[in-house]
């Protein structure tokens, strides 16, 4: 059991209170999941200016500042830092910046990169996590959120969602995948590489590959949907795209809500209760194998 809340705003007017809805509907989630967490936020131009390239990185335990230098020396331009919990994120004007940090860090673990969203994650209560991160202060325009319940790997910062290996790509789960370790092997044998055993991060690589190979969020899920077996609800969301997806049989639980200002969706209809207009929403629970999917 796992919890998933992803919000997309529609009208700018909200996306000063992405943080604090986002927030609100992490939180509700809580006792779906109480050893992990994470989130990506979209479009917050304190923690990924406009302009510029971030990378979200775990297990950092030297100085920030420290970093920031060896990788500005390494990219030829400055690169500033700033530790939210216990996840460093770095920033630069230029798009070369993962590959700068992979050459000064090799086995860094990183979270989350691209040019609009920040990837933060950290084992312990969802409710200390999103107040070390000051998550409640986040601006932007989309946000996903995910309380985990381990059952497939360790209880690590590593294993946390959301899984974001593409530039601008997130993807959190519920449920869980049974053929993953030969979806893994063959990726592997692509040249995908892995960070963890997660069985979710299998799911995003996967996800991932195909975008890469030129095929959009919608037909990716669907080939996901025949390529995994399991039970899985999956939020899927890029700089542009929001999308849920849930396995053959729907075991796992989901609710999504729609008006004219936002589309979001959760696990449960309590994370959505206390956001704006929820009142005149049109709510429903997604059928399963059918993609739903927004776009900016």
């Amino acid at each position: 059991m796992c919890g998933i809340v992803g919000l997309h705003l529609r009208d700018a007017a909200l996306y000063p209170r992405l943080g604090e809805l986002l927030t609100g509907m992490l939180c509700e989630m809580e006792d779906r999941g109480q050893d992990s967490a994470g989130v990506a936020v979209y479009g917050d131009r304190e923690w990924s200016p406009e302009g510029h390239s971030s990378v979200s990185l775990l297990e950092v335990a030297e100085d920030v500042a420290g970093l920031a230098d060896a990788v500005s020396v390494s990219l030829g331009s400055p690169v500033a830092g700033q530790r939210l919990g216990d996840t460093t994120v770095l920033t630069a004007a230029s798009g070369d910046l993962l590959e700068a940090v992979r050459a000064v860090r090799p086995d860094v673990l990183v979270a989350g990169f691209g040019s609009d969203v920040t990837v933060l994650k950290g084992v312990g209560h969802p409710r200390a996590l999103a107040a070390s991160w000051g998550l409640a202060k986040a601006q932007g325009w989309q946000g996903v959120g995910h309380t985990r319940m381990a059952t497939e790997s360790a209880v690590t910062p590593s294993g946390a969602h959301p899984y974001a290996v593409g530039p601008d790509q997130c993807l959190v789960h519920n449920g869980s995948f049974a053929n993953h370790a030969t979806i893994r092997r063959d990726l592997r044998a692509a040249g995908v590489r892995f960070d963890s055993e997660n069985d979710t991060e299998v799911g995003a690589r996967f996800v991932a590959h195909q975008l890469e190979q030129g095929r959009d969020v919608e037909t990716a899920l669907k080939e996901l949907c025949s390529t995994f077996d399991g039970f899985y609800t999956l939020l899927v969301s890029n700089s542009d795209s929001f999308a849920v997806v849930r396995d053959a049989i729907a075991c796992k639980p989901a609710v999504i809500a729609e008006t004219d200002a936002w589309v979001a969706m959760a696990s449960e209809y309590r994370a959505l209760s206390d956001l704006p207009g929820v009142e005149h929403a049109r709510i429903w629970e997604p059928e399963p194998e059918v993609v739903y999917a927004w776009t900016r």
